[in-house]
């Protein structure tokens, strides 16, 4: 059978350039996207109308302190002196929000990323005040330092990212690759010295409360589920949560890195005493989790800390191990095999028609028997040819949801 002359062999590959990027900003969540919004629109709104005085809105710790600015730790954040300024934060941004977005929901990464913009704000001041009125050697040029940008806030979200990651080293530009628990130091020294106008104080800021952030001494500041719930469930926050790019805070991170807010059964004295105290026998945050970790505060329900009550799946088991094994399967230095390519389709189909006849339950089923479907799933989901240990660990970051499931693992051997 011969083929038409007229015919293109590949039309998927010919997409034109505006609908690859149309496909981009769609694949962007939305909290991150509306960051990304607000920043370009402020920026080229100063630009046209040629306002400078960054004065005003900057983050000026003699300002904050003696006149009570304290609008100026988020004004600064949203402000950028230059084009490169802003297009380099945001193209930052969009990959680390969009990965913390995903696991956290878009209220709660909003949530925390006000938290470390104040976070950020208190700790410029108090080491700003440190070095203008110590004993010993004064120097006031921190308290009169100017700074804008996001790039603080962003300095944090690396320390998350990184953290939540599993990796041992990260690669600096391309160039070399340094352990991932300095990686946000190497990232403060490289900008301090390419770049002019930088502040050192402001980065370092961003990456104290970041550490802050992983070692649970904000947890005491974070709310439960059910708040970030409250307020998706909110009228006027309804246009939002029903946009495709929302995600609401109902899913879970297998890893368990994220810190939560203490659960009730525990006091003050007790975060104090033990979690805070075990969490800075280091300097730098540990990968290894403990044996003990089910019973830690700080992530009830063993990392699914981030799920509602209902959809828990029985496999509560799954740890951290499980995590890096999946991301030992599905690394570069693994190819899937070509085999294994030619049943992706069928797989995906079959995987669909499961989730049609397992995924859905009468309203009134009880608890107990959503872990003889979760049970009942992972065999189908094994039988279809997906490996146990991704299957476990990809209802685990679903939180039990086999139609998020079946797409973590497709995108695995894609």
């Amino acid at each position: 059978m011969r083929r038409a002359r007229n015919m293109r062999p590949n039309i998927v590959s010919e997409a034109g350039l505006p609908t690859r990027m149309n496909q981009w900003w769609e694949s962007i969540p939305f909290l991150t996207s509306a960051v990304v919004v607000v920043c370009g629109i402020i920026y080229l709104v100063c630009l046209l109308v040629g306002y400078d005085s960054f004065a005003e809105v900057c983050f000026l710790p003699s300002a904050v302190v003696s006149r009570i600015q304290v609008y100026r730790i988020y004004t600064s954040i949203i402000f950028h002196g230059s084009l490169l300024h802003v297009l380099f934060n945001m193209m930052a941004l969009v990959p680390l929000g969009s990965e913390l977005e995903r696991i956290m929901g878009s209220v709660r990464l909003l949530y925390v990323t006000i938290l470390l913009a104040t976070s950020n704000a208190i700790f410029h001041v108090l080491i700003a005040l440190l070095v203008a009125h110590n004993p010993f050697v004064t120097y006031d040029y921190l308290m009169n330092e100017c700074a804008i940008g996001f790039s603080g806030v962003l300095f944090s979200m690396i320390v998350i990212e990184t953290s939540l990651s599993g990796v041992q080293s990260r690669s600096v530009f391309g160039l070399f690759n340094v352990p991932a628990k300095w990686y946000a130091f190497f990232l403060l020294v490289v900008f301090q010295l390419l770049m002019q106008n930088v502040s050192l104080l402001g980065h370092l800021c961003g990456i104290l409360s970041g550490f802050a952030y992983t070692y649970g001494l904000f947890n005491f500041l974070i709310p439960g589920t059910s708040f970030y719930s409250s307020i998706e469930a909110s009228s006027w926050l309804s246009s939002c949560v029903r946009r495709p790019k929302f995600i609401v805070c109902t899913g879970g991170n297998p890893s368990g890195y994220i810190p939560t807010h203490t659960s009730q059964t525990s006091t003050t004295s007790g975060l104090l005493s033990g979690n805070i105290w075990r969490n800075l026998s280091s300097l730098m945050p540990q990968r290894e989790v403990s044996t003990q970790s089910i019973e830690d505060s700080r992530f009830p329900g063993m990392g699914r800390t981030l799920g509602s009550g209902q959809g828990q799946m029985g496999s509560r088991h799954s740890d951290s191990n499980l995590q890096a094994r999946l991301l030992e399967d599905s690394s570069p230095n693994n190819p899937v095999d070509s085999s294994t390519r030619g049943t992706t389709q069928q797989q995906f189909s079959e995987a669909r028609h499961l989730v049609e006849n397992v995924a859905t339950a009468p309203a009134g089923v009880p608890q107990h028997q959503g872990a003889v479907a979760s049970e009942e799933g992972i065999k189908k989901l094994v039988s279809m040819g997906f490996d146990r240990t991704q299957v476990e660990v990809a209802l685990a970051a679903a939180d039990g949801n086999l139609n998020v499931a079946v797409e973590i693992l497709m995108s695995q051997q894609g």
